[in-house]
C-alpha cells in the first residue's frame, strides 16, 4: 500500500516537495494545504491531489506531511500534525529558537512520530563521497553563495543557508564546540546577508564557513582537509576531486558520483524511514543542535 504524503505550505518550497512526492515509488501526494486555499489549489491540481482547508483534513488525509511554511510557525503546525498522528518532514531551520526546536523534540518522542529535518545537503550525492572517504577531518572550508532569493526574508543568511553546511560539519567532525568566531553584514535586509564563521572544535579540528545571499553567482562548495589529502566537493554540479600524497607528491583524481535530485531521494528516505518505523538521517535533534550552533553564531554577529 502506498504511503499517503501531505504537504503544509504551497509556496516555492512547498511546491517541489509536493512535486517530488507525486514522483516517489511507494507515495502518492494526497493533499496540499495552504492559509491561501486558492494557492494550495493551485499546487494541488499541478500534481494531481486535493485542497484541504485546515490542518485537521490534512491529517486526515496523509500518513506523511511536509511542513513548509515560515519558520516562526513551525511548532503550531508540525506540532499539531504530530498531535494528530502524522510523522513529519521539518524544512529547516527546525524552528526560530531552541527551546521550540526541543518541543518539537519531545512532541516526536511523546507521539511517536518521526520527525525528519530538512538538510537537503545530507541527501546530495556527494555527501556519500564525503562520508565514505573521511576518517579524521583537520580542516573543513565551506562557501556557499547565491544571489537573493526572494524568499525567507523572516531570517539571515546563517539560518538561511549556512545552517546547511553547519549540520553537515557537525555530522563529520562529531566533537564538541570549543569556540566560535563570527562576522556578518546586512546590505538588502535588516539580518545579515553575508557572513563568515570559524569554528574550532575540541579535537583540533577547525571548520571556516562563509554564506552569502548577496553573490551575482551560484557557490556551493566544500573541502575538507585530513592527513593524507583533502576531497572538494560541489554540492551543486554534484562533481568532485580527491587529492593525496603519493611518491613524494600530490596525486589527484576525479570522484564519481551518481547524480540525483537531492530533494528527491531526501523524501524518499523520510517516507523509508516512516515505512520500516526507522530513525530518519537528520532527526530533529540533530536539526535542533544545528540550529543552536547557528543562533550562537547569529548572537556573535550581532546585527
Amino acid at each position: 500500500m502506498k504511503l499517503r504524503a501531505g504537504v503544509a505550505g504551497s509556496g516555492s518550497m512547498g511546491r517541489n516537495h509536493a512535486r517530488c512526492y507525486s514522483m516517489i515509488e511507494g507515495t502518492e501526494l494526497a493533499a496540499v494545504y495552504d492559509a491561501d486555499l486558492g494557492r494550495a489549489q493551485e499546487v494541488a491540481d499541478e500534481f494531481g491531489a486535493d485542497a484541504v482547508d485546515s490542518l485537521e483534513a490534512l491529517a486526515e488525509a496523509c500518513d506523511l506531511a511536509s511542513v513548509a511554511v515560515p519558520t516562526v510557525a513551525h511548532l503550531a503546525v508540525g506540532g499539531e500534525l504530530m498531535k494528530r498522528g502524522i510523522h513529519v518532514l521539518m524544512e529547516k531551520p527546525i524552528a526560530p529558537s531552541v527551546e521550540e526546536a526541543q518541543q518539537l523534540v519531545t512532541l516526536a518522542a511523546e507521539h511517536d512520530r518521526i520527525l525528519q529535518i530538512g538538510h537537503i545537503e545530507r541527501f546530495n550525492p556527494v555527501m556519500r563521497e564525503l562520508e565514505s572517504k573521511l576518517n579524521h577531518p583537520k580542516f573543513i572550508e565551506a562557501h556557499r553563495l547565491s544571489p537573493f532569493p526572494n524568499r525567507s526574508v523572516d531570517i539571515g543568511v546563517v539560518l538561511d543557508l549556512m545552517i546547511h553546511d553547519l549540520e553537515i560539519i557537525l555530522h563529520l567532525v562529531k566533537s564538541p564546540i570549543e569556540s566560535i568566531d563570527a562576522v556578518g553584514v546586512p546590505v538588502l535586509m535588516k539580518s545579515e546577508d553575508i557572513a563568515n564563521a570559524r569554528i574550532r572544535f575540541e579535537n583540533g579540528c577547525v571548520a571556516n564557513v562563509t554564506a552569502s545571499r548577496i553573490s551575482p553567482e551560484r557557490l556551493r562548495k566544500i573541502r575538507v582537509f585530513q592527513d593524507d589529502g583533502y576531497l572538494s566537493l560541489d554540492y551543486q554540479d554534484q562533481t568532485g576531486e580527491m587529492y593525496w600524497k603519493e611518491g613524494g607528491g600530490i596525486q589527484k583524481a576525479k570522484v564519481e558520483v551518481e547524480k540525483d535530485e537531492p530533494l528527491k531521494l531526501e523524501l524518499a528516505a523520510f517516507a523509508e524511514s516512516v515505512r520500516e518505523g526507522e530513525t530518519p538521517a537528520v532527526t530533529g535533534q540533530q536539526g535542533a543542535d544545528a540550529l543552536a550552533v547557528a543562533l550562537e553564531i547569529t548572537r556573535k554577529i550581532g546585527v
